[in-house]
């Protein structure tokens, strides 16, 4: 049995979202052109772990540097191991990341710094587009999540299973 857990959606995921992005908008304004929630909690209706994906979008790799430190300012720092072509990835030093003054404890998330035409940004922005307006996808998408949980032998397990779907949706296989 896995020990990953799937919630029912939580309204309180876009709104701790928006938060997170005033918070990074805040202290890298000039560096980032866009800061988009993406992954299973950014959509109405589907089940997820509990953990935000957020995706910093960057013009060009000139500017990654810069990001870096203004991300180390507010607690986070590189995980080059993570990281591959297209998304830079970033963990977090505590659970007051990032540090915005008031003391925050926010809920899990991951943070990645994608270029603007990065082909991951892309896949994350298109599945979740297609999901937020295919209503049957979700729920199919949900059920198959649901299930991988009470089989997968763990997270690398689960996130294989999850593969078909996503590849038969960004594809065009799937029409709801």
């Amino acid at each position: 049995m896995s020990e990953i857990v799937i919630c029912d959606y939580d309204e309180q995921w876009s709104k701790t979202f928006r938060l997170l992005k005033q918070v990074i908008e805040m202290n890298l304004t000039d560096l980032i052109t866009k800061v988009e929630h993406v992954g299973s909690t950014a959509v109405k209706g589907l089940g997820a772990k509990p953990i935000l994906d957020i995706d910093l979008v960057i013009e060009s790799y000139d500017v990654l540097p810069a990001v870096i430190l203004g991300l180390e300012k507010i607690g986070y720092f590189h995980q080059e191991e993570w990281s591959f072509e297209g998304r830079e990835a970033f963990g977090r030093k505590d659970t007051l990341t990032p540090w915005g003054g008031k003391n925050t404890k926010w809920m899990e998330h991951h943070l990645y710094v994608c270029n603007q035409d990065s082909n991951e940004l892309a896949r994350h922005i298109a599945f979740r587009d297609y999901l937020r307006s295919n209503p049957g996808a979700v729920a199919e998408y949900d059920r198959i999540k649901r299930k991988l949980v009470n089989r997968a032998k763990g997270r690398a397990d689960y996130t294989i299973g999850k593969t078909d779907f996503i590849t038969k949706v960004l594809e065009g296989e799937i029409d709801e």
